[in-house]
């Protein structure tokens, strides 16, 4: 069955009478819908991150939880590096300049991708795949997953927060959100840094703090940002100090933004799916 049109109340009114359920990027799946959902084997999310699942309660409930990590993360690496470039050799705002006649190329002067150090904060699917691409800029990959092992390889090298702070030109983040990782980038964090940085973050919103972000732009120890998530994405909504650090990101040419599309691609759309569609077969083959 499918149903798009479905709100909140409609999937607790609903969801008793079925055995599966995929959802996209705005279900929430907390106990207020879990515990009505009595005959529940299997969640399958189209996407990589599992932060609109209650997991405590899956995990007790036995219910199977697959996601798609694999699926967007082509279209999560080039998105990276797309938002980079775009940064480093002013291509938006040289754009905008030359279709209001003005040819300013010494304002307009870039910066090469070639040859930086680039720090990944999460070292799986998504961080990865970022990895590959960014070696063929010859890039020095410094990564750090806090919940894996040796696991240096020809893209990345493994190393610690700290080392990533001392080198990295570039921060990039690549992790769900979590308990732990909520706010990670903070004004301390940036404090952390020996040397000015850019900024990347295609994880989600509210990893990293925008009033830090604004922060370190205004001092410089950000050069600039590429922001695929917010805090708050719900632009008609935000509070007074959310709207203040908006505006000041929607203005300053240091930062590019786009509208959470990270992975969100024709291939990936069909990628996603057909991965979720496996591990389900997968399981259903082992019970």
């Amino acid at each position: 069955d499918y149903h798009p049109e479905y709100k909140r109340q409609d999937i607790i009114d609903h969801i008793a009478q079925y055995e599966g359920l995929v959802i996209r990027s705005k279900t929430y799946l907390d106990g207020e819908v879990l515990n009505v959902a009595n005959h529940l084997k299997f969640i399958a999310r189209a996407g990589a991150g599992l932060d609109l699942i209650d997991l405590k309660i899956t995990s007790e409930r036995g219910i199977e939880v697959f996601h798609a990590g694999e699926g967007n993360r082509d279209a999560v690496g080039e998105q990276a590096v797309g938002m980079l470039l775009c940064l480093f050799q002013n291509i938006l705002k040289a754009d905008r300049e030359v279709r209001a006649k003005i040819w300013d190329r010494e304002g307009n002067r870039g910066v090469e991708l070639m040859d930086k150090t680039v720090g990944l904060i999460g070292y799986g699917n998504n961080g990865g795949a970022t990895a590959k691409r960014l070696s063929g800029f010859g890039c020095k990959v410094l990564v750090y997953d806090k919940y894996r092992d040796n696991y240096s390889d020809q893209y990345g090298t493994e190393s610690s927060i700290e080392e990533i702070q001392a080198q990295a030109d570039v921060l990039s983040f690549h992790i769900p959100l979590t308990a732990i990782s909520k706010y990670m980038f903070d004004a301390d964090f940036v404090k952390g840094f020996t040397k000015p940085f850019y900024l990347l973050n295609l994880s989600r919103g509210e990893i990293v703090k925008l009033d830090a972000v604004v922060a370190g732009l205004q001092s410089g120890k950000i050069l600039g940002a590429c922001l695929d998530v917010l805090e708050n994405e719900k632009l008609n909504a935000l509070t007074p100090d959310q709207q203040i650090q908006f505006d000041y990101l929607t203005s300053s040419p240091q930062v590019v933004l786009t509208p959470h599309i990270g992975g969100w691609t024709h291939e990936s759309y069909n990628r996603i799916n057909e991965v979720l569609v496996r591990q389900i077969q997968a399981w259903q083959d082992s019970l």
